[in-house]
């Protein structure tokens, strides 16, 4: 993250001139002086220390080194406690790796390097001023108006050339220091300093670092959250550089991936006031489920942040991401083992370095002078005193100076002092690549590297490639970082009283977890959630909260649809339905009317009995054929009567047939022609009753059309518009079977169907049977017309009564018929409704008309013998109806003219069918017979 403006430093040559002209005209308070010296009776004197608040070796070229030995001060103090891994181990890395090189004969050979290191305190402003001592010998000293006062030339103290920096570590301190010696072309590496901010080659061109930016550090602490399947977190940064910077490229790669939302993001003041940890507690749990914090801060920060969640009774509800400020590090946690337990930290893969250890092991107050904080960390790291000047007044044990550090004291190398020696090889690999070019396998410096140009030294730093002292490569990008190479730990509880950091995975551009590995409070190994929402179920989308891409609320696809993505439902196409799981669409089962269906079962049953009664009667029928009932009853007529009963029985089985072409084209054909053949043949008995009767009151003359013959013509004829219809609507629209969806397309999907249908639709059903139901109409028309005729010919009454219940069937069977068309049983009941309806109006032809005849046929043989005899009261009757049958006429001669029709009465059993005999009377006189 960049500073704020009012930190940024002014233009190049604007700042560049205020510098000179500052330190040009403050040089004269560096004369040459008495060196301060260090005295303690416990250790001697330290020779040749010639400034308390550095160490200065020696060298031909001398390399400058910036570490934060101290804490920061408060109190209008600049610097506060001794900070002995992060400040003592580190520096004495670099003094370390100095004494390897200088040992080395391939390595810079015939030169020595030096070393010029100071104290930071962990404050930027310090450093800032500490590093000016870098860049004395680059301006020029005008000493032409200072005077002793003797009036003598002041002497002025020679200061070291520094052609490289080593550090800082805070980010903060490395960019403040950067700013001062670009201006001086002085190349700068960092092993420690990991903002994003360094990365910009414009701004921080003499700048580069053995450690991997924190834009690599966020990547791989947002792979980490990812893996754990984390989606809600907060962020925490301490002010300043490194945390700001960190957050900021976290939550940059969050937007940028989509993937991650941050509940909440807070700063941790550089000078926190008291109670300052416990508000940040107190707001992390305003967003409680976001349990993960993803951490970039300082050291002290995180040990106090993680005190405060301790005094708030939190422990187990955050989980701590840290990075690497926290990594490896005991400090931090120590008094904290059980609320820092299960916490991720990320560190840049490194290996302790052996002979440091050996190195630092071996350190003691005699010979390690050369460190003037050395003093301080001996009675910090025994909890001594050194004399009456030591820095700890109040302790009670005096120290021995015999005291070995790793047995009297615990000891573990700091993380960081790979990177401090990789630092300092990358700059002397530097310098051995630059004095081979310039000096020709010259001895020693050669006169072109005098005075070292910073800038070419920079590009062959960029250039180097070796293997650093844990066997990594150390190499540079164009912009100065190092690849990222980090190590994932985790704090884990060993036992129920210890614990200690566990590498959990790896992140070289990709992140290697081992889930299984890890651990959370106490011991639990199930992986806790940070999340805004829980994931929706399987068929429920995610409905996002405005502002809030990572809670959502779930909503169900509900009817027909199914989950298409995680964020939609969409509409199965028709023939389809959601699955289970509503993730998909699967087909709608198709079904059709079942044999074994109940509703199947009656009608076939039904009809299977009508059949087998209408196959009787035409059997007895056919055997009885010349017997007078049989013949009285119209023998051709009742055959076509028959056939139309069986067709109706019959159509039964077509009706509940799975559907198919053959199927199809049979229902056509034969649902309307069975009543079509009953319904004609009972209309041209009727119209032929009505004829003779309405003929009788006119003339003498028979009706014409009223022979077997003729009625068989006129019933065919009718029966042929029936098939003309059926082979028009063959022609129109061919028959075929379709899958019919809608009709049980219920509002719960898992109980939709289809229905494998032909291809008969309700109009065409009118159609089919509206011209058979107008033969019935017109056939009930003429059983009323014909209702009077004598009671001797009692063949109309029952033709009555059946039509007046047919009627009746039919007009129950509209209502049931189409007013079902909405319900998920359609199928069946209509189906159930039209073949029951058919077989009923079947059985009531045949029931009223000729099971009384077959009951005669067969149970009562002696009275189907025919016995004629005169009836006068038929004569009479008829007569009466006929309204006497006469028709007077005016003839010329004034003779009256009467017509009566005798009626023969023919007795068989309780039938009595009449036969017509038309006599015709010219005054009183008989004239003409005539049977009808």
């Amino acid at each position: 993250m960049a500073l704020p403006e009012s930190q940024r430093l002014p233009s190049f040559l604007a700042t560049r001139h205020f510098l000179l002209h500052f330190l040009a005209s403050c040089s004269w308070f560096l004369p040459l002086a008495s060196p301060q010296r260090i005295t303690d009776p416990a250790i001697g004197t330290a020779p040749n220390q010639e400034y308390a608040h550095s160490i200065r070796l020696e060298g031909d070229i001398i390399l400058g080194g910036l570490f934060p030995v101290h804490s920061r001060g408060g109190g209008g103090m600049p610097c506060g406690e001794l900070k002995k891994e992060k400040g003592i181990h580190r520096l004495e890395a670099m003094m370390f790796a100095i004494d390897l090189i200088n040992k080395d004969t391939e390595l810079l050979p015939n030169i020595t390097l030096g070393a010029r290191i100071l104290d930071t305190c962990s404050r930027d402003t310090y450093a800032l001023e500490q590093s000016l001592t870098f860049v004395q010998a680059l301006i020029e000293k005008d000493g032409s108006d200072v005077r002793c006062a003797n009036g003598d030339l002041p002497i002025f103290a020679k200061p070291d050339k520094i052609v490289g920096v080593i550090g800082a570590a805070a980010s903060s301190v490395s960019i403040m220091v950067a700013n001062i010696l670009r201006l001086f072309k002085i190349p700068q590496i960092s092993y420690a300093s990991t903002a994003p901010e360094l990365s910009d080659n414009t701004r921080y061109d003499f700048f580069s670092r053995v450690v991997p930016p924190d834009s690599y550090q966020a990547q791989a602490m947002m792979d980490i959250v990812t893996a754990m399947g984390w989606n809600y977190v907060s962020t925490l940064a301490s002010e300043g550089n490194y945390g700001e910077s960190g957050v900021e490229a976290f939550v940059q790669i969050s937007r940028e991936t989509g993937g991650v939302c941050i509940a909440q993001s807070l700063k941790i003041p550089r000078e926190p006031k008291p109670g300052e940890f416990d508000k940040i507690i107190i707001r992390l749990l305003e967003t409680s489920n976001a349990r993960a914090v993803i951490m970039f801060a300082n050291e002290d920060d995180i040990r106090r942040i993680l005190d405060a969640a301790k005094h708030n009774n939190q422990t187990g509800h955050f989980l701590w991401v840290g990075s690497d400020s926290w990594g490896s590090k005991i400090s931090p946690v120590i008094g904290q083992e059980r609320v820092a337990e299960g916490a991720v930290t990320i560190l840049p893969k490194r290996a302790s370095v052996d002979a440091f250890d050996r190195y630092f092991r071996s350190r003691s107050l005699s010979n390690n002078r050369r460190n003037v904080w050395f003093a301080e960390f001996w009675e910090e790291n025994f909890g001594c005193k050194l004399g009456m000047h030591g820095k700890r007044p109040g302790s009670p044990k005096k120290c021995t100076g015999l005291e070995k550090v790793g047995r009297d004291s615990s000891y573990e190398q700091e993380g960081k002092v790979q990177f401090v020696m990789d630092a300092v090889y990358a700059m002397a690999h530097a310098l051995h690549r630059m004095h081979r070019e310039l000096c020709y396998g010259y001895p020693g410096l050669c006169p072109k590297m005098a005075n070292i140009d910073g800038k070419e030294l920079l590009s062959h730093i960029r250039a180097v490639n070796f293997n650093g002292s844990a066997g990594t490569p150390v190499v540079f990008n164009e912009n100065g970082d190092a690849p990222g190479r980090y190590d994932i730990f985790q704090y884990q509880s060993t036992n129920r009283s210890t614990r200690e950091y566990k590498v959990i995975g790896t992140w070289t551009n990709k992140l290697h977890l081992n889930v299984e590995a890890m651990q959370w409070r106490a011991g639990d190994p199930s992986l806790p959630a940070s999340v805004c929402s829980v994931p929706c179920r399987m068929g429920e989308r995610k409905k996002i909260v405005k502002g809030v891409p990572c809670c959502w609320h779930c909503e169900r696809c509900e009817g027909y649809h199914f989950q298409a993505s995680e964020f939609s439902c969409e509409l199965c196409p028709y023939e389809q339905r959601p699955d289970a799981n509503r993730t998909g669409c699967q087909n709608i089962p198709i079904i059709k009317l079942e044999w074994h269906s109940p509703w199947a079962v009656i009608p076939v049953f039904i009809s299977m009995l009508g059949i087998i009664a209408t196959t009787f009667v035409i059997v007895t029928f056919v055997r009885y054929n010349e017997t007078p009932i049989v013949r009285a009853s119209g023998r051709e007529m009742s055959y076509v009567l028959l056939t139309g009963i069986f067709l109706c029985y019959a159509i039964t089985f077509l009706m509940i047939a799975a559907p198919d072409v053959v199927v199809c084209s049979f229902r056509r054909i034969f649902l309307g022609l069975g009543m079509c053949f009953s319904y004609a043949a009972l209309l041209t008995k009727t119209n032929r009753i009505h004829r003779i009767f309405e003929q009788g009151k006119k003339s003498v003359s028979a009706p014409r059309f009223i022979s077997p013959a003729s009625q068989l013509v006129i019933t065919f004829s009718l029966i042929s518009v029936q098939l003309l219809g059926v082979f028009v609507w063959f022609a129109v629209d061919p028959p075929h079977t379709f899958v019919d969806y809608g009709e049980q397309r219920t509002q719960d999907p898992a109980a939709a169907r289809g229905v494998l249908k032909c291809d008969i639709s309700d109009l065409s059903l009118i159609c089919s049977l509206g011209y058979s139901i107008l033969l019935m109409v017109t056939c009930t028309v003429y059983a009323i017309k014909t209702r009077g005729v004598p009671e001797t010919f009692n063949e109309a009454k029952p033709i009555g009564f059946t039509m007046y219940t047919t009627c009746i069937i039919w007009l129950a069977f509209i209502p049931i018929f189409f007013g079902t068309a909405q319900s998920a049983e359609r199928m069946y009941i209509q189906t159930t409704t039209l073949t029951i309806s058919l077989s009923l109006s079947a059985s009531v032809s045949l029931g009223m008309l000729y099971m009384p005849k077959v009951y005669v046929i067969i149970f009562h043989p002696e009275q189907n013998i025919p016995k004629r005899k005169r009836s006068f009261k038929a004569i009479v009757t008829a007569a009466t109806m006929s309204g006497k049958l006469q028709k007077g006429g005016d003839r010329p001669n004034g003779e009256v003219k009467t017509e009566l029709c005798e009626i023969v009465t023919c007795k068989l059993g309780p039938f009595s069918y009449l036969s017509f005999k038309y006599q015709s009377f010219n005054n009183n006189k008989k004239m003409s017979c005539l049977n009808c």
